[in-house]
């Protein structure tokens, strides 16, 4: 058994979000934590940088060099580049392993079968010696510590960059789960779009995402926020400030945060009876970086009537996951 333990140490564990990027390594924990963003010369296609130096460069890069973010939606937008993405991510966290590691690699529940294949297939070409996957909503589960092999009905929502997972858990099985390709990216694009309808005001990927963390709600708050806003106006053409409020973002919000609601809504409607009397004490967990969004909480569980939790470390619930499976050795040696 010993033996088997020592085989199984060069295993890493990977969070392939739209957004970020989490690797952990067995024993050690999360190593990495990067932005999923590459940085490609347009003409030799050439890759110049990854990760958070890749962040810094998007919407700033000169014309030859694009910064790209290659999943879109939860899956693979870009084969190439993601492949390149996943050596360079693999590289960085294993340069101590003296054997090309094993990865368990979390996936939205709702990807088809090709795209399931796209991500292994460029895994394995990034340099991984096996790769297993996992479904994105159990590593959630996991990572955030539900009891998912009770008897008993285990719910989580993650709301990651690209999609929102949801999930009815029991018996180490998913009874029903629901996978919408709406979540943080989403949630950008809507403040994107409402600060060029409402104010002619031009913004960047970054720009939204900062206004979403800084004073993004989806409950009315006790005390409103309020933020300065530089971009380019659509008109004049030249650079331009402006305050905005909360409340003004979570209008903007508001359409986006519905669906997600609904989502959550349809799998309680799907839930077996026996199932949701076990929720309707438990409620459910909330992970992923959209669950920081202030009051999206409280706002959830007034739409549904249960109790709902916020994780501890909502950003790390998938990639903790994955660290656990790789530490379960009756599991692994199912999937080997």
């Amino acid at each position: 058994m010993a033996n088997l333990f020592g085989y199984f140490s060069n295993d890493i564990g990977i969070d392939l979000g739209t957004a970020n990027t989490l690797v952990y390594v067995k024993d050690k924990g999360i190593v990495l934590r990067e932005p999923s963003v590459v940085a490609l010369d347009t003409v030799t296609r050439k890759v110049r940088a990854v990760g958070d130096e890749a962040k810094r460069m998007l919407g700033r890069t000169p014309g030859n060099i694009t910064a790209i973010r290659p999943m879109k939606d939860g899956v693979i937008a870009d084969f190439d580049v993601t492949e390149a993405m996943l050596r360079y991510f693999i590289q960085k966290a294993s340069q101590s392993f003296r054997a090309p590691p094993r990865v368990v690699i979390a996936i939205p529940s709702g990807i088809t079968a090709v795209e399931k294949r796209a991500v292994m297939d460029s895994a394995t070409h990034a340099g991984a010696r096996k790769v297993i996957t996992i479904p994105e909503p159990m590593a959630a589960a996991i990572g955030v510590g539900l009891p998912i092999d009770e008897p008993a009905a285990n719910m989580i929502v993650d709301i990651g960059g690209g999609t929102t997972e949801i999930a009815i858990i029991s018996l180490n099985g998913i009874v029903f789960s629901k996978s919408i390709r709406v979540a943080g990216d989403e949630l950008d694009a809507s403040i994107i779009n409402y600060m060029k309808r409402a104010y002619n005001l031009l913004i960047g990927e970054r720009t939204a995402e900062e206004i979403k963390i800084r004073i993004g709600s989806a409950f009315p708050l006790d005390e409103e926020l309020s933020i300065e806003v530089k971009g380019r106006d659509s008109v004049a053409g030249l650079p331009k400030t402006i305050h905005i409020t909360s409340q003004e973002v979570r209008e903007a919000l508001a359409d986006t945060v519905a669906a997600i609601v609904d989502a959550v809504r349809t799998t309680l409607e799907r839930c077996p009876p026996e199932l949701s009397a076990d929720l309707v004490d438990r409620g459910f967990v909330m992970a992923g970086g959209g669950s920081l969004i202030r009051g999206i909480d409280r706002l959830l569980s007034e739409k549904t009537g249960l109790p709902v939790t916020v994780a501890d470390d909502p950003l790390s619930a998938v990639a903790n996951g994955t660290g656990a499976v790789l530490n379960d050795l009756t599991w692994l040696m199912q999937n080997v």
